[in-house]
């Protein structure tokens, strides 16, 4: 199996649990929770596929469907063994943007694209996922909010790209960049570290 399939495979396995974990906190109903877990861990990709004009991963190849369907059955299963669901649901939502990253960095590559543009769909491929779950349990998207998310995936695909002038192998670079995604959120989210505010004290006291 190719590095970026496994990649692209583990992916979609933590980010459907990142979208179990989010629908079993807001109590949905078995289907409930599968279209969650599936939107989660397929919507970036789709958006990713659409916009580069390539055959929609998940529709050609239904090892993506299985591992959905498996993984939401067994973290619907184990769901006590994964311990308090927000930290889960952080962890797994984490590795789930710094797996997705490297995957999107990729396909930009694959097709031919820039790499300004790369970086902007390793971005869209790791966090679109999260903005459809968010929207659809009636939250506000993490990325709309002013903690660091998707700024880790844009600096993770960055050094993707500084790291290829290094003599450094392409699976470490791989390995390497999507640690520093993991890396950035968590130091992110431990430090409570976010993106400035454009707003004034007065403006946010009144919202």
């Amino acid at each position: 199996m190719k590095l970026i399939l496994l990649i692209d495979i583990l992916g979609t396995i933590a980010f459907a649990i990142s979208g179990v974990l989010t629908a079993l906190n807001k109590r949905l109903d078995p289907f409930g929770i599968l279209i969650i877990a599936f939107v989660t861990a397929v919507g970036g990709g789709t958006l990713r596929d659409i916009l580069i004009e390539a055959p929609i991963a998940w529709m050609r190849n239904l090892t993506y469907v299985y591992v959905i369907f498996g993984t939401t059955i067994f973290a619907v299963a184990f769901r006590k063994r994964l311990g308090h669901i927000r930290r889960s649901l952080l962890l797994f939502d984490t590795i789930g943007i710094a797996l997705y990253t490297i995957v999107g960095v990729e396909k930009g590559i694959a097709a031919g694209f820039p790499a300004l543009i790369c970086i902007a769909l390793g971005t869209i491929t790791a966090c679109f996922g999260g903005v459809l779950r968010d929207i659809l349990c009636n939250e506000i998207p993490i990325i709309f909010r002013k903690e660091i998310y998707a700024t880790a995936c844009i600096l993770g695909a960055s050094a993707y790209f500084l790291l290829q002038y290094s003599p450094i192998p392409e699976d470490f670079v791989v390995i390497i960049s999507g640690s520093i995604v993991m890396i950035v959120r968590l130091l992110a989210v431990y430090f409570n570290l976010s993106l400035p505010s454009i707003y004034r004290k007065d403006e946010l006291e009144g919202s």
